[in-house]
Order: C-alpha cells, then structure tokens, then sequence
C-alpha cells in the first residue's frame, strides 16, 4: 500500500535567500499568505480552490495555527495539518498533501514555509530570544536536553554533528579532502544559480580545509550558511493538474522516520533514520537508485550529506567518501546533488531550508534550471532532516 501517484506539485515559489534582508519586515501571517499567491499564481489557480494547507508553526500563533493561515488567508479547507519536523518539515509536508489528494479529502493543498525577518515586538527589549541559542536542544523545565545536556555544554547542532563525524572518523576513517569536495561540488552548482546566496564565489578544497574550524572535524565552510527566504508549493489532484500551465510533478513514494531528537539517545551514532525513510520511499515508487536522476539531500553539514547518500543507499555503509571522490556532483557531473547548492551554498532559510531541496527537484524536473539543467531529468530523490540526524522524511518525485 502507499501513494498511486496521482497528487502532483503544479506550483512553486522561492524568495531570494539573503544574508542581510533588505526588505521590510512583515508577521509570519503576511508572509505566508504571499508565498501562496505566488505559488497559485505559478500553478494558474485561484486562491478559492484551495481546500487543504500544511503549515508549520507562526510566531503570530502559539496555537491553531492551521485555523489562523485558513482564517487569513480566506482559505474554507477540508484538510489541514500542522507540522512540527525541523528540517524534515519541507519533504513531510508534501507527502501529506498528496496522501490528503488521494483519499479524496481535497483537490488543490498549499505548503508553505516563510523565513523572513519579522517586525520586533514593542513589549520586548529589543534582544534577540535568547532561546535561539539552544537549537534543536530544549532549555525548557522538565525537558530530558535541560536536564543531561545542556549543563555540559552539549547544545543545538554544531556539537551534535561533530560528534557523529567524530564517531564515523573512528569507525570507518575519514578523509577530510572527501568532505570538502562535498562543499566544493555543491558551491560550484551555487555558482550556477543567480540567486544562490554564494553565486558567483566559488571555493576549493583548500578553500574549505583552512576556513576556520568550528566543531572538530567541521570547518566554517562545511555548515549551513544562514539567511531569510522562504517557499511554497500547491499540489493537486491528477485531474485538476491536467489544466495547469508547468509540467507536473508527481509524488511517486514518500517515507519518514523518527527515533530520537538528541544524539545523546542514540543506540548508533552512524545508524540514522535516513535509511528505512528511503527504502519506503524507493519500494513505494517501485524505483532503483539507479533510475535516480537528481539528488536533492538535506546538507546542513557536510557529514549529514555524507551519512544520507550511505543510508539511502547510493553507496554502502562507509564507503561514502570514496563514493564523493569517485562522482562528479556538480548539475554537469555523473551523480548531480543538490543543484541549487545545496544550503551549503545556496543558504538555509531556517525551517524553510529543507524547502529548498523540493523546490529545486521540481524546478529540476519541470526542465527549467537554466544554467544548472540535468539532461533528461525525470526522478528525483529528496530528503529532509530534522534535528540532529534525528528525523527523517523522503520522497521519489517524476516529472511527466
């Protein structure tokens, strides 16, 4: 059992990832309600067919947050979700969307995830939320990270991270000339895309080894660089998609998986969700790896690439550097990744980032990534991760 098939993505919107945003400040709620009028103004559909939406969480809302996007936006929807998977929001969004389609519950679903600077709240001290340091790590009472965590330093995801590369360093080795070609790849698709936030700054492996190390083994240009933006997409049914104006892309196998938020609760440190996430979604889809034309994994650092492309099965367990040195990953090369540039490169949005991995597979597959095209795309694979390698979503994608 699982997806037919017949939900599509017929509408995307990307807003220009920047490292200093020089617009205007606006709540969550405008922001979101913008990003889905440019999402149904790309797929040709009015903002009165919409009868389903999934959102993530809005700073304007600290509860119904679905009935609050539907009450703004004007939206009367049949389905509605909220979704809470960090970086894994993006990829589990859209399965849902396409399962609510195929049971018949709606016909056009928005998806949307703005990450823009929002106006300061006059009742504050105009500081930053102190919360923000912690990451992925809850400071809040009763919390397990407040209690055995966070007291000894080990918060949000530059520690977590390092930790996992350091275990994978003792198990299977680790050439770091591997891991910085990871970024180099990805930078030189950045410098492909007019609006990658690194475009037109390409680096080499040299480059990546003497910038700064943060979290040994983790230098500053193996992490995400953030930024503001924001991304949406409006799926629809196989019927309604046949009168839209873009190739549609179908939602062919979807997967998920969640064990843990914290490394510190891993049985295996190298054992990720990543992999039954992506067998589902392969044995769903009834694809190979090797009918996988794009790639488009979630890069927060370079070590979760790494251990995605292992888990999904691209490559065996430990081979995975070796795997990197052998292919090109570049929009021109063998096996393309992430050819926008990944966030490595292309930036992350915060809970918007792992937007733009499905935004680009789409954009892949509807055959209109001037400059960084793959000839004859027709399958993509995508991934979201949240946390710290802690959950997992996937999907197979195909054009048609």
């Amino acid at each position: 059992m699982g997806l037919d098939g017949n939900a599509a993505v017929v509408g995307v919107a990307d807003w220009k990832p920047e490292r200093k945003f020089t617009g205007t400040p606006q709540f969550n709620l405008e922001q979101w309600a913008e990003l889905a009028r440019e999402t149904l103004e790309d797929a040709g559909i009015e903002a009165a067919e919409v009868d389903g939406l999934v959102t993530g969480g809005l700073a304007e809302a600290g509860s119904f947050v679905p009935a609050t996007v539907a009450e703004y936006c004007g939206f009367e929807v049949n389905f509605a979700e909220l979704i809470d998977l960090g970086g894994a929001n993006a990829v589990g969004m859209v399965w849902r969307a396409a399962s609510a389609i195929e049971l018949g519950l709606c016909n056009v679903v928005v998806c949307a995830l703005p990450s823009r600077p929002t106006p300061p709240d006059p009742r504050g001290d105009g500081n930053p939320d102190p919360r923000r340091a912690f990451g992925a790590s809850s400071p809040a009472f009763g919390s397990p990270q407040a209690e055995f965590d966070i007291p000894y330093g080990n918060l949000a995801q530059n520690a977590g991270y390092a930790t996992i590369a350091q275990r994978y360093k003792a198990v299977h080795g680790y050439d770091e000339r591997a891991m910085a070609k990871l970024a180099v790849d990805q930078r030189t698709n950045a410098c492909a895309h007019s609006e990658a936030v690194f475009s037109g700054q390409p680096i080499s492996i040299d480059d990546v080894l003497e910038s700064r190390m943060i979290a040994d083994p983790l230098h500053l240009l193996e992490i995400v660089m953030p930024v503001s933006g924001g991304h949406a997409v409006v799926l629809a049914s196989r019927e309604r998609a046949k009168h839209t104006p873009h190739r549609p892309v179908w939602v062919k196998g979807c997967g998920e998986r969640l064990t843990i938020k914290t490394p510190s609760y891993a049985r295996d440190l190298l054992d990720t969700p990543v992999g039954p996430a992506s067998e589902q979604a392969f044995s769903m889809a009834g694809v190979g790896r090797d009918e996988i034309d794009l790639a488009c994994i979630y890069d927060c650092y370079t070590i979760t690439a790494l251990l995605t492309l292992e888990d999904a099965g691209f490559c065996a367990k430990g081979a995975g550097m070796d795997f990197v040195q052998d292919h090109d990953l570049t929009h021109a090369g063998d096996f393309p990744l992430n050819t926008h540039g990944g966030q490595l490169s292309y930036g992350q949005a915060g809970a918007a980032g792992g937007m733009s991995q499905v935004t680009e597979a789409i954009h892949q597959l509807r055959l209109e990534a001037d400059g960084r095209q793959v000839p004859n795309c027709e399958t993509a694979y995508v991934s979201g991760t949240g946390g710290v390698m802690s959950e997992q979503s996937a999907l197979i994608l195909r054009g048609e």
